[in-house]
C-alpha cells in the first residue's frame, strides 16, 4: 500500500520551517472511512540445499534478474542485504489482499526454487550478517549515518524482515475508527503485535536473549532515526514537530557521494540553510528515511511485526491487525484491552520505553501482554466473517490463537526449542 511522497515533482525552491510543517500535516494523514488495505512482505533469501549458507550476491542478481520478467500485481523491490520485499496494491478488502499476494508469493517462490533459492519468514538473520548487496549513494549514506549509533543499523539494514500491515488513516471525527483514535491504538497495539509475533530469536547463531532481535535493532538505532513522537489529540501535527527535530540522513548531490550531516534536525536545515537551503523534494526524501514503529505515509504503516514462517504465516499478522482496525466492534475490545498497557510506557515514545522492550524480550510470557493478546485475537476472530474473510484466513488464525496465544507462546519459543534440541542445551 505503498503512496511514497519522494517520488512527487515538486520545485527546486527553498522551503521554509512553517511551510515544512504544513507540507507534513497536508500529506502524513488523509482521512476518510476505512476502505482500503495492504501489507509489504520482507524475506529472506536462503540456500534450499543448506541455509546456513550465505547467499553470494552473484546469486542474488541472477535471479532477480528473472523475477524482472514476471508478471506481478505486487510491487517487488530488494533491501540493502538483498532481502526481497513485495508490497501489494492497496485494495478494498481482506480477502483480495491475500489472494494477489499469494499469487504474487507463488510465482516469486517458483523462479528462486528454480535456482535452489527459498523465501525464508523471519525476523532476522539467524546464521550470518549478509553482505550489502545494494550499493547505491542512499545506502552508502545510510550506512554511514546508522555507523554512528553502533552496528544495530547494519544488522537492520542487511538481516532483517518484517511484515507491514498498511491500514487507512480513519475518519477526522471521533469514534473507534476516528483518526485520532487509530493513531493511538497502531502504538498501543503495536507492543501486543511485537509479542504476539516475535520471530527472531537468534543472531550469529546463538540465542540473542530477545525473542525479537529485530525490534531490539530498531531500538538500538534511537529515538530521532526510529522512533514515533509523542502521542496528543493531534496527531498530524505531533508528527510534523517529529519530522522537522529528526535528525537529517544525507544532504543529496547530483555527483559523488552524498554528505551525511551530524546532528543537523531538519528544522535547523531549514533556519541555517546550509550546506544549501533545502527544498520540498529534500523533505520528501527526509521522510523515507524515518523509520517508526507507525509511519503515516496518507495511511498508517504499522512496522514493528516480524517476517513469519510458512508460505501463509503472514496471513494471521494481516488479517489479525485489519480486523482490529476496521471492525467497529473489534477496534472497540482492542482499545480496552491495550488500554491498561499504557501505564508500563512510563509516558515514552514508542518504541523506546519498557513496555516495547518488554514485548521484544519476553514476548507473550509477559501475563499483561499474553492476556491483551488474547483478547485482541479473540475479538478479531469474530470480526472476520463480517469483514468478508473467507475459510482458509480464519482457519490460519484460529490455528495460530490455539498454537500460540492460548499458550502464552510465539514463533521465536518455537525456534529456540529447536535450538536447544539441535545444540543439547
Amino acid at each position: 500500500m505503498s503512496e511514497s511522497v519522494s517520488g512527487c515533482r515538486r520545485p527546486r525552491t527553498a522551503v521554509s520551517e512553517a511551510e515544512v510543517e504544513a507540507l507534513v500535516r497536508g500529506i502524513a494523514f488523509k482521512t476518510g472511512p476505512p476502505r482500503r488495505l495492504g501489507v509489504e512482505l520482507e524475506w529472506l533469501v536462503h540456500e534450499l540445499r543448506d541455509p546456513r549458507l550465505p547467499v553470494t550476491t552473484g546469486r542474488l542478481d541472477a535471479v532477480y534478474a528473472a523475477l524482472r520478467s514476471v508478471p506481478l500485481k505486487s510491487a517487488l523491490t530488494v533491501e540493502p542485504g538483498g532481502q526481497l520485499e513485495l508490497s501489494s496494491p492497496p485494495v478494498g478488502c481482506l480477502t483480495d489482499v491475500v489472494d494477489t499476494v499469494s499469487a504474487d508469493l507463488a510465482a516469486v517462490r517458483a523462479v528462486l526454487r528454480e535456482d535452489g533459492l527459498a523465501l525464508v519468514g523471519l525476523g532476522h538473520e539467524p546464521w550470518h550478517l549478509p553482505q550489502r548487496f545494494l550499493r547505491q549513494p542512499r545506502y552508502d549514506a545510510m550506512e554511514a549515518c546508522l555507523d554512528r549509533t553502533g552496528p544495530a543499523g547494519r544488522r537492520m539494514m542487511r538481516a532483517t524482515a518484517s511484515v507491514q500491515v498498511c491500514v487507512d488513516a480513519g475518519h477526522a471525527e471521533p469514534g473507534p475508527l476516528g483518526q485520532v483514535r487509530r493513531w493511538w491504538l497502531a502504538h498501543q497495539l503495536g507492543p501486543v503485535l511485537v509479542a504476539a509475533f516475535a520471530n527472531s530469536p537468534l543472531a550469529g547463531r546463538r540465542p540473542t536473549g530477545w525473542r525479537s532481535t529485530r525490534q531490539l535493532c530498531w531500538a538500538e538505532i534511537g529515538p530521532g532515526r526510529a522512533g514515533g513522537p509523542a502521542l496528543d489529540t493531534d496527531p498530524a501535527g505531533a508528527w510534523a514537530r517529529h519530522v522537522l527535530d529528526a535528525p537529517v540522513m544525507c544532504v543529496r548531490r547530483d555527483t559523488g557521494p552524498w554528505e551525511v550531516p551530524d546532528g543537523l534536525s531538519f528544522r535547523d536545515w531549514t533556519r541555517a540553510r546550509s550546506p544549501r537551503p533545502p527544498t520540498a523534494e529534500d523533505l520528501d526524501y527526509h521522510l523515507t528515511t524515518l523509520f517508526p514503529p507507525v509511519r503515516p505515509r496518507g495511511h498508517l504503516e504499522l512496522r514493528m511485526i516480524d517476517a513469519q514462517r510458512g508460505d501463509d504465516g503472514w496471513i494471521v499478522p494481516l488479517a489479525v491487525t485489519a480486523a482490529l482496525f476496521d471492525d467497529p466492534e473489534a477496534s472497540e475490545t482492542a482499545y480496552r484491552a491495550v488500554k491498561p498497557l499504557t501505564e508500563r510506557t512510563g509516558g515514552r515514545p514508542a518504541p523506546h520505553n519498557p513496555l516495547w522492550r518488554d514485548a521484544a524480550r519476553l514476548g507473550l510470557t509477559d501475563p499483561e501482554l499474553r492476556e491483551a493478546a488474547a483478547g485482541c485475537f479473540a475479538a478479531a476472530l469474530g470480526a472476520l466473517p463480517r469483514l468478508g474473510a473467507d475459510a482458509r484466513v480464519t482457519a490460519a488464525v484460529t490455528a495460530y490463537m490455539e498454537r500460540y496465544v492460548a499458550r502464552g507462546r510465539c514463533p521465536a519459543d518455537d525456534l529456540l526449542d529447536e535450538y536447544r534440541k539441535d545444540t543439547g542445551s
